[in-house]
């Protein structure tokens, strides 16, 4: 009977102070991920091409859909039992294997990205199927849908791995594409039909936090490599103004998430009565956005610390103005979402970065990574100074 369903339940217990509480075990499964958005960071630093921009954003969306699922399992499994722990501890030994494969997944080591992908990604669904199949009929069914979509998916990540490198990027793209497509349509499956949003019994609380952690994540390895180029440059006037340029920049990327954004997102989610909708797509989709952005915006603070004077080329352009605007973009549908209307702050914000790109070229690193901060703090001022004003953070947000 164990063989083929757990005989006990390892759900999370809902209903008290602490059912939406992240375990440690959480955060120490989150370290793996520190070191993949640093493995994605350098692998685009060094091909700033068009080849491998795309590259680097397939990775990190694989990267996020590792981390995101595992999130949603975690939101319905309780972490501090010994098989979920066990579980949290396997995928992160796995994680470490796709993470390493990163700076030559498309060349040399493909073929131990998809697999390590692929045997976290399923075996982590066939392991729900397990947990879940006499506590939890509605989201058993769930995962037997969850682990069909992954199945498919996988045999085009495996199948990638055995191709040659100029062709992998095709495989994997359709394989990123299955398992993206599949929340959006349910993960409908021949004879299972589709999964509800309102089935999946989401604890709204937890997802919001979960969330906010990864972008702190994200912000915390875009410090840890301004620091570490920073203590590799000559000490002087203009390296550390480049390096407190870089620092004021990720402390205003946490000033415009955390400020108004995050906390009106908490407060949707805990309150409605759908969350598996806003978490589907505020803390499944957009979010990810967020990560890229910071991503990208810490390529170009290595760039601005390595080189601050002189004119700016085209890397350092695109890197600090487009992180800015796509770190922004991200905020944006965030905040659209959850409030309804798009923030005017955000979209200001926006339009100074298009203006900025029309004379960047004519700008040294670090004024251009000045300006791009300066935009960021514009941002911040104008929605928490000028916009709420009330109790509510959702239904007053008017950013």
């Amino acid at each position: 009977m164990a063989f083929f369903g757990a005989i006990q339940d390892y759900s999370r217990k809902r209903g008290d102070a602490n059912s939406a509480k992240v375990d440690f075990v959480e955060l120490f499964f989150d370290l793996v991920f520190v070191f993949a958005i640093t493995q994605i960071s350098h692998l685009l630093l060094h091909d700033l091409s068009l080849k491998g921009l795309v590259e680097s954003a397939l990775l990190l969306l694989a990267v996020w859909w590792v981390w995101v699922y595992t999130m949603w399992c975690t939101n319905w499994l309780d972490p501090a039992t010994p098989p979920v722990r066990t579980m949290l501890f396997v995928l992160m030994l796995a994680g470490l294997v796709l993470s390493t494969s990163i700076p030559t997944a498309f060349e040399a080591r493909g073929l131990v990205f998809a697999c390590a992908f692929v045997f976290m990604q399923l075996g982590r669904s066939v392991f729900m199927v397990w947990v879940l199949r006499h506590h939890n009929r509605a989201n058993y069914r769930n995962y037997l849908r969850i682990a069909i979509w992954l199945a498919v998916s996988g045999s085009f990540w495996i199948a990638g791995g055995f191709a040659e490198p100029e062709h992998r990027l095709v495989f994997w793209a359709i394989a990123l594409g299955i398992e993206v497509v599949g929340p959006a349509l349910g993960f409908w499956t021949f004879r299972l039909g589709a999964s509800s949003t309102g089935e999946w019994d989401v604890d709204g609380e937890y997802m919001a936090e979960r969330a906010a952690l990864f972008v702190i994540i994200a912000l915390g390895e875009s410090i840890l490599v301004s620091g570490a180029t920073f203590a590799d440059r000559e000490w002087n006037f203009i390296s550390f103004s480049a390096f407190l340029t870089t620092f004021v920049a990720s402390v205003a990327m946490w000033l415009v998430y955390f400020n108004v954004g995050q906390s009106a997102g908490h407060h949707k989610i805990a309150a409605t009565d759908d969350p598996g909708r806003i978490a589907r797509v505020a803390y499944t989709y957009v979010h990810v956005l967020l990560v890229a952005g910071i991503i990208v915006v810490a390529v170009s603070d290595e760039l601005i610390l390595a080189h601050p004077t002189g004119h700016s080329d085209a890397a350092t352009i695109w890197t600090s103005i487009g992180g800015t605007a796509l770190y922004l973009v991200g905020n944006l549908l965030f905040k659209f979402y959850i409030a309804g209307r798009p923030p005017l702050s955000h979209m200001i914000g926006l339009g100074l970065c298009a203006m900025l790109a029309l004379f960047a070229g004519g700008l040294s690193p670090l004024v251009l990574g000045s300006l791009t901060t300066g935009i960021l703090i514009i941002v911040t001022i104008w929605e928490y100074f000028g916009q709420v004003k009330a109790d509510s953070p959702v239904k007053h947000y008017r950013p």
